[in-house]
């Protein structure tokens, strides 16, 4: 992709308004936790104290509005916690720009390192860089500063309090994302019905596990229709792939596959209506057209072999489904053995040793994240000395608007400074006028910036630009509490955040911190964990005795966080404008393809797994054995440009299907596994860095 295109298109996303469903409730719950810090700071006669403080409540409500699986009173208190101390620090360095200077350089590249960890914790991070930069502003001494530290935390505290005693829709991101997932799975059906290997988006799934992790006090208050639906979910997609396969379930036309039609169909039906129940906490309603396609015919179109297995399995896992989901839905009950299995969410000290193996993961140089901290920290350093020595005043509002555009890939930052400019553009004009014609008083000005912070909270998941437009009119009325002139102030708001978010663009430009070479590293890491899935699954077939299905569940869990990190790498690499030297993008969509398909027909082999009395299958243990060789050099094949080679693994199979008679399912998926194997050798090849390329070119230029 060309720069000018890139930057094209990072302005056209930047600027994209969606359409999203609203919440105005929690927006109203938000933005009360800021009017209360400003109405108290105001009661106690301090305006420019009211402007300092309401940051606390305004930063702890952004980010508890940020999609976490978490309690967001516990984000609340916990980006309260981080705000209070940078601004602290903040204050206690602002009167000595070189000490500042370095605190803000440090303390920002931690921020960026914030990341790491996620994207909430990256959010936050930033946060506290945007209040060291807006609060320090103030002269006061160290008492003073703690006392505007305290009144920062207090903002977040009012917002964790606000949570807990007006819940809006209590677990309601649970319930969303486990609907989400069963309406995944309804979509899949259906497509399932004309493309009998359609794909699917795990992330639904992945999303619906991590909202289902919860504490042994939340496990003893959790909802019934909130215990067991993931579970069938899960279970019900390899299920639907197996019964829809051509090759391993029913045959492409006749009698049979029109029956598998009607069954995808009624399945389809079955998971929307629980899907509805568990989003709106209300029974499960079912047509009787669709319980009568899942009812055994007498007569009429019967199936065969796995595909009869398939659909007895499919039933028997929909009418768990509705019976799991059709109780009393707020019943509370004693917790049972059986239901202690739930996962367990950590508490906040367990987390600690996990971000910080993640921060010391990401402390490389070759680092995306540890590039991303470098940058942001230097362009915050800069911005703040370019800001204090320009004659305009207010010159953090250059670093803080570069702090809060920049992201640790380039499409998000670009498309994020011009959405800042243009957003701030809109919110200081008309929140400029809007003073200049009827000069409000301290009290107006204050209901004014609530409601910009109701609006914020309100529009927040429309689109960035939206946001800026609000955040940008909430800085001009509490200008106008604190007395400041804001007429003066427009002007340098719109410079500076022009200069922020140029330093911002041209930052990346100057550092960047491409996906695209690393691409290569990402697919390899998704076949490994392919195959690790795919071995799993054999040897279970080779070895029926020693039955390890946790092995396999955990091999399956992978596989996802792998396919899921070169999806996101993926998109990342084909919004930048370079040209590739990992793999071109239509290589890296064709290998893609090639290893979804190979997680597919592995989880249909796992519908069929042999009882733990069966006999051990010869070929499935050589096609084991062989297959864990050839992935191992296949994954360094990848990574080095190098020339994938499955000669081997496709003997070993003709062999077994020499030896097999009747043809296995595991014969079958095994054929399959290698058509996939080999798509991806085609796809890879297409690279001129591989040898086959290399080997292709040299003779056609031989012939010529």
């Amino acid at each position: 992709m060309t720069w000018s295109r890139a930057l094209k298109e990072a302005a056209r996303s930047g600027l994209t308004i969606e359409r999203t469903k609203l919440t105005p409730l929690i927006a109203i719950r938000g933005s009360a936790g800021v009017a209360v810090v400003i109405g108290l700071c105001l009661w106690l006669g301090d305006p420019a104290l009211a402007v300092s403080s309401a940051f606390g409540a305004f930063s702890s409500g952004i980010v508890t509005f940020q999609r976490s699986m978490r309690p967001r009173p516990v984000l609340a208190l916990a980006v309260a916690g981080a705000l209070a101390v940078s601004t602290f620090l903040g204050y206690l360095a602002a009167a000595h720009v070189v000490a500042f200077v370095l605190l803000l350089a440090g303390w920002t590249f931690l921020a960026g390192m914030a990341w790491a960890i996620g994207p909430v914790s990256g959010l936050a991070g930033t946060q506290t860089v945007a209040i060291m930069l807006v609060t320090v502003t103030l002269p006061t001494s160290v008492l003073g500063a703690a006392e505007h530290a305290a009144l920062i935390f207090f903002g977040g505290l009012v917002q964790a309090t606000l949570i807990v005693v007006f819940p809006v829709r209590p677990w309601g991101v649970q319930r969303d994302a486990l609907a989400d997932a069963l309406a995944a799975e309804a979509d899949y059906a259906r497509r399932l019905r004309h493309d009998p290997v359609a794909p699917f988006d795990p992330a639904p799934l992945m999303d619906a596990r991590l909202a289902s992790a919860v504490t042994p006090r939340q496990a003893r208050r959790r909802p019934v229709q909130l215990h067991g639906p993931r579970g069938l979910a899960e279970r019900v997609r390899p299920v639907l792939a197996a019964l829809a396969d051509p090759v391993v379930g029913a045959p492409t036309d006749g009698p049979e596959r029109d029956r598998v039609r009607d069954l995808l169909g009624a399945a389809a039906t079955v998971l929307d209506a629980v899907a509805h129940a568990v989003r709106h906490a209300k029974p499960v309603r079912l047509p009787p057209e669709a319980m009568a396609t899942l009812e055994v015919p007498a007569t009429g179109p019967m199936l065969h072999g796995a595909a009869r297995r398939s659909a007895y399995r499919l039933i028997s896992l929909l009418a768990d489904a509705v019976e799991l989901t059709d109780e009393p839905v707020e019943a509370t009950r004693p917790t049972t053995e059986a239901e202690r299995g739930h996962l367990l969410r950590p508490s906040v000290p367990r987390l600690v040793p996990g971000a910080l193996r993640a921060l010391h993961r990401e402390a490389r140089w070759t680092s995306h994240i540890f590039r991303h901290a470098l940058r942001v920290a230097a362009v915050a350093a800069a911005g703040y000395l370019l800001g204090t020595a320009l004659p305009f005043g207010h010159g953090y509002w250059a670093p803080l608007a570069s702090v809060m555009v920049m992201r640790p890939d380039f499409a998000q930052t670009y498309s994020r400074g011009v959405a800042r400019f243009c957003g701030t553009l809109v919110g200081v004009g008309i929140a400029g006028a809007l003073m200049a014609l009827t000069h409000p008083g301290i009290y107006v000005s204050a209901g004014l910036a609530v409601v910009c912070v109701a609006l914020m909270y309100l529009l927040m998941r429309t689109g960035f630009s939206v946001t800026s437009a609000c955040v940008a009119a909430y800085v001009v009325f509490l200008l106008g509490i604190a007395g400041a002139g804001w007429e003066q102030t427009v002007q340098e708001r719109v410079v500076l955040t022009l200069l922020g978010g140029l330093l911002a663009m041209l930052s990346y430009a100057l550092f960047p911190a491409w996906e695209t070479p690393r691409l290569r590293d990402g697919l390899a890491a998704w076949l490994a964990a392919n195959g690790d899935y795919a071995l799993a699954v054999f040897d279970l077939y080779a070895t029926p005795a020693e039955r390890r299905p946790r092995q396999v569940r955990d091999a399956l869990l992978d596989s996802r966080a792998a396919r899921a990190a070169w999806e996101e790498s993926e998109a990342r690499a084909e919004k930048e404008p370079v040209r590739h030297r990992g793999l071109s993008p239509a290589s890296a969509k064709a290998a893609g393809a090639a290893l979804a398909t190979m997680g597919r027909v592995t989880m249909i082999l796992e519908v069929h797994l042999p009882e733990r009395d069966a006999a051990s299958s010869p070929g499935a243990t050589a096609f084991a054995f062989e297959l864990r060789a050839s992935l191992e050099e296949a994954t360094q094949a990848v990574r080095d440009r190098g020339e994938l080679n499955w000669t081997e693994l496709r003997a070993v199979w003709e062999r077994w299907d020499a030896e097999d008679e009747n043809r296995g399912v595991a014969l079958r998926v095994a054929d399959l596994l290698l058509d996939a194997l080999d798509d991806l050798a085609e796809a890879l090849s297409r690279e001129p860095g591989t040898d086959r390329g290399e080997t292709r070119g040299a003779e056609e230029n031989s012939s010529r």
